[in-house]
């Protein structure tokens, strides 16, 4: 009786104790899940990366896929093993970069039940143990040619390396102003060399600038580039064109004062012909009075007609101290109309061609020689503009036919 107590007593115990750890022990893992996921991976060039994620399944039954990977990385759709060879020839092309976060999303799926799925990402940084120098190159680079006047323009680039190019310094072999420097990569450098940065001292007309452009990294690693700069003489053009203008106009006064100057000559000269004239038909008509008086019955008229051709010889000592001959009046008149014309002619002939004319210094100094000359040939003849005659009107005077015919060249 006792045994039946104590062995009933043992089966209730135990199955006491099974009941408790059966309700001490935690439910199955049935939730799809990757145990081994490592969410951030660092990778460094040239090397390869293999890795292969598990889940708390039979992977047999799953298949495993990426989003928005990387060049070069691939995962096994079977056995989720991830691989990537970081070549460096992805870096220097451009197609991926150092110390940049990659962001990748990949998931894990049943192949029976779509509702069975696992989404998560990772990242993957790609790093150089390798220090590549950044390098500054200007778009412009060995020797330039420019002329004073002409802008010089450039833009400063930087071929980044390890550590890029942020600062950018500027000195010149000589003292510059009017520019504008570059002081970090991606700026324009700007200058202009004035008319006179070349002087008449130096050698072939030419200064040679040295333009240097040190870029610095945050380490201080530095780099240097060299630009010469030729810097040739030029002409200031819209100075040189005031100048021509100037003497241009110069003429152009010069030439209506001639022609004023000739106008009052050329009355003097008409008014003297037309007395001349008078005194000249005056003593042929007295003459001629005398000769008819001469042949006449009376004898008074045959007295008058012996004196009338005396009267009329005497007429001539009378003209010419009235109205003499004016033989210098005359040249210095002819004098004055060839020099207007050889001004004129010199006016058409160099007159600026094109927009901008090579050849402005040349011509502005021969109109200069040309007017010093002529005002020094006409220098004893007194010159005055006190007229109110307008320009159309002298013109139309000079250009008169009968004044034109009167100081024509003869044929001989």
């Amino acid at each position: 009786m006792t045994r039946l107590v104590l062995l009933t007593l043992i089966i209730l115990s135990k199955t006491a104790v099974s009941q408790v750890v059966t309700d001490t022990l935690p439910p199955a893992d049935t939730s799809l899940r990757i145990i081994n996921l490592n969410p951030y991976v660092t990778q460094n060039i040239d090397s390869v990366f293999v890795y292969q994620f598990s889940i708390n399944k039979d992977q047999e039954r799953y298949y495993w896929f990426l989003q928005n990977a990387p060049i070069g990385l691939s995962i096994g759709k079977s056995n989720g093993i991830v691989s990537f060879r970081a070549a460096r020839n992805y870096f220097q092309s451009g197609k991926l970069k150092y110390d940049f976060p990659y962001r990748v999303e990949m998931g894990v799926q049943s192949l029976t039940d779509p509702t069975d799925r696992v989404d998560t990402f990772f990242s993957i940084l790609f790093y150089n143990t390798e220090i590549i120098p950044s390098r500054i190159k200007p778009s412009v680079s060995g020797t330039v040619h420019i002329d004073e006047g002409q802008t010089l323009s450039f833009t400063v680039q930087c071929e980044s390396g390890s550590f890029p190019i942020e600062t950018v310094l500027f000195s010149s072999s000589i003292p510059m102003q009017d520019y504008k420097p570059a002081t970090s990569c991606g700026d324009a450098f700007t200058w202009t060399p004035g008319y006179d940065f070349v002087k008449e001292t130096d050698s072939a007309k030419v200064k040679i600038v040295n333009l240097t452009l040190i870029g610095a990294t945050k380490f201080k690693i530095r780099d240097t580039a060299t630009i010469q700069v030729i810097v040739r003489n030029a002409l200031d053009y819209p100075v040189a064109k005031q100048n021509y203008q100037q003497v241009y106009q110069s003429i152009q006064v010069y030439i209506l004062q001639l022609k004023y100057a000739f106008l009052q000559l050329d009355k003097k000269l008409r008014k003297t012909k037309n007395t001349r004239l008078a005194f000249d038909l005056t003593s042929a008509s007295t003459a001629l009075t005398g000769t008819i008086l001469n042949t006449s019955s009376s004898e008074d008229a045959q007295k008058t007609g012996k004196i009338l051709p005396s009267v009329g010889l005497a007429l001539t000592p009378i003209k010419e101290a009235v109205a003499g001959n004016k033989p210098v009046e005359q040249n210095q008149a002819a004098m004055i109309r060839s020099t207007i014309k050889r001004l004129e002619y010199m006016l058409q002939d160099h007159v600026l061609t094109g927009e901008r004319d090579e050849q402005i210094l040349v011509k502005t100094a021969k109109l200069k020689d040309e007017l010093k000359q002529a005002q020094v040939q006409l220098i004893d003849i007194p010159i005055d503009f006190s007229s109110d005659m307008s320009e159309e009107e002298l013109n139309d005077y000079f250009n008169n036919p009968k004044v034109n015919k009167k100081y024509r060249l003869s044929k001989r």
